[in-house]
């Protein structure tokens, strides 16, 4: 079993029910790209404070690992306290962009994140000052945004204003903005010049055959618990992972998962080409223009 890690072995021991689940359930694999945007997030946090703070923009197709990634890092830096009596410290507050551009809309995400509670016909302003104040007394070093692309579903004048929100937080506590979202993201930000220049973006790029896509696929083999050893590196196997999932990393997992456990069902404990085939996979390419993607 030197195919598998030690917890994928410990895994073989379980009822067919539980093995799947745990098939199902959510395991972090780190990679090249994955690792140089959480060293450039982890530079951001503990950048001293200034009157321009720099901040980062993720930038990839849905389901090929930004949110992932944000939550990884988030989880990395939770909320503690340096002794037992001193104040909580919460080093990153980490939000889903608003469905829409509204100022209400992004100050209640923050404040329902912060557990304070608030009035729907609370004037931004107050919501605005119980933020800030909240925010410096936890020592809070970066706001992460997710699915800033939303942005782009209001009026131009909606857009600008959630913009200036953005910028004033960052401003008014001297902290770091990460963002987060599809190409669109960096359309939007591009509304206003001044947060054009603070915001570096890094595009996470999809998946193609190279020596860091079959480490990837090696690395999901190591820790799928399954009796054989699949070989999800060999050639023909790898390409057809690659041309099923249109190179998302998101879609190669949920393969990976459902193969894994198509395996156990026939009772071949290996992903092969022959399981790969009796999954009737359609790309995210062939659900797009078919109208049904998810």
């Amino acid at each position: 079993m030197e195919h598998l890690s030690k917890e994928a072995q410990k895994a073989l021991s379980l009822s067919t029910k539980d093995r799947v689940k745990y098939i199902n359930g959510n395991r972090w694999i780190g990679y090249t790209k994955c690792s140089e945007i959480l060293d450039r997030m982890e530079d951001l946090l503990n950048y001293p404070k200034s009157n321009r703070m720099p901040n980062l923009i993720i930038i990839g197709d849905t389901n090929n690992g930004k949110t992932e990634i944000l939550k990884r890092f988030t989880s990395s830096h939770k909320p503690y306290r340096v002794t037992p009596k001193s104040d909580l410290t919460l080093p990153i507050i980490h939000i889903q962009s608003p469905p829409v551009p509204d100022e209400k809309r992004l100050y209640n995400a923050i404040l329902d994140k912060l557990l304070i509670s608030y009035s729907a016909n609370e004037r931004v302003e107050k919501k605005e000052m119980q933020i800030t104040k909240m925010l410096e007394h936890l020592s809070t070093q970066m706001i992460i945004i997710d699915e800033l692309h939303n942005l782009l579903a209001g009026t131009i004048t909606k857009q600008r204003a959630y913009l200036n929100v953005i910028k004033y937080l960052a401003n008014e506590l001297k902290i770091s903005i990460v963002a987060a979202g599809i190409k669109e993201a960096l359309r939007a930000i591009t509304i206003d010049p001044q947060l054009t220049n603070r915001f570096e973006p890094v595009i996470l790029p999809r998946w193609k055959m190279s020596k860091d896509y079959l480490r990837l696929l090696a690395s999901f083999e190591y820790m799928i618990p399954l009796k054989n050893k699949s070989g999800l590196a060999e050639k023909e196997v790898a390409q057809k992972i690659l041309d099923m999932s249109d190179g998302l990393i998101g879609e190669i997992s949920t393969i990976l998962k459902r193969a894994s456990i198509q395996a156990i069902n026939q009772g071949t404990e290996k992903i092969d080409l022959k399981i790969l085939e009796t999954l009737n996979w359609q790309t995210p390419e062939t659900r797009r223009r078919e109208g049904y993607n998810d």
